[in-house]
């Protein structure tokens, strides 16, 4: 249910973005806003305690986000506590950002590499998954697995790609034993 709530207000605030030409404003200060939800736990508390009243809850969101937000962001962490969803904002913000970055056609990949990668095999990626995908850019994680040997892996969403020789001996080991000998 949650999940649904989340989606249901990202996509909301994504059309109101849209259709006001202010998605690239509405990205940024989504990035803003979490942020410091993130990182002030009272601020958080504060606004999920039941024993504020919303009238107050609104009056400390409007101290510190009405001169900071487009009218667009402020209306809608206004909404939020009306509608007592101050909860969900992180998961709203995740659906809104991952909404626009899907419309914007920026891509997250999570490379996996046996090794730290330098920056001219960063670039032979970057060029290879914008060459192969639809994506205009993209955001790269990219991590170490001793264990891959040699090779790397690429996720993008739920497409795997994976080159690493962990899996190339593994599945020479499964072929072989698939083998009879008569």
């Amino acid at each position: 249910m949650a999940k649904l709530v989340a989606k249901v207000y990202a996509d909301a605030l994504f059309e109101l973005g849209l259709d006001n030409g202010m998605l690239d404003v509405i990205y940024d200060e989504t990035y803003a806003v979490k942020d410091i939800f993130l990182n002030n736990n009272s601020l958080r508390d504060i606004l999920e305690s039941p024993k504020l009243s919303t009238e107050n809850k609104k009056e400390l969101v409007k101290d510190i986000f009405l001169d900071r937000l487009s009218s667009q962001s402020y209306g809608f962490l206004m909404e939020l506590i009306e509608k007592n969803r101050q909860k969900d904002l992180i998961s709203i913000l995740d659906h809104l950002v991952d909404k626009i970055k899907e419309y914007k056609k920026i891509g997250r990949a999570y490379i996996t590499s046996a090794y730290e990668l330098g920056d001219s095999e960063k670039s032979s990626i970057e060029e290879k998954l914008l060459a192969t995908t639809d994506y205009k850019s993209f955001e790269f994680v990219y991590s170490v697995d001793e264990s891959l040997i040699g090779g790397c892996t690429i996720r993008i969403k739920d497409r795997i790609i994976d080159s690493s020789i962990k899996t190339k001996l593994y599945n020479i080991k499964r072929d072989l034993s698939r083998l009879q000998i008569s």
